[in-house]
């Protein structure tokens, strides 16, 4: 499935593709993140959590617009898993990202 949020479907090309400036480049400038509740820093979680442990999301569903996801997620540290994610979006780039198992 192939989110309905163009920002939200780039955001899942570029982790799909490995591509960490595509992902870095779908940010505003003061993005900020949480998973499974708890505040993170965004850069040295999209390096150990996705680009550099081969993270590849499958959508199964969504919600919100295509702002709210249900994806299967795996990486090489944890495995395969299922999370929700959810966006605030501001214009065409993501200010929030918060994650966490579904």
């Amino acid at each position: 499935m192939r989110p309905t949020d163009a920002t939200v479907r780039s955001l899942v090309a570029a982790i799909n593709g490995n591509k960490r400036q595509d992902f870095l480049a779908l940010l505003t400038p003061d993005a900020t993140m949480s998973d499974d509740g708890t505040d993170r820093d965004l850069h040295q979680w999209i390096d150990r959590e996705i680009f550099d442990v081969n993270g590849r999301m499958e959508v199964l569903s969504e919600s919100a617009g295509g702002r709210e996801l249900i994806a299967r997620f795996r990486n090489d540290t944890w495995g395969e898993m299922r999370t929700s994610w959810r966006f605030d979006i501001q214009g065409d780039k993501i200010q929030r990202l918060e994650t966490g198992q579904a």
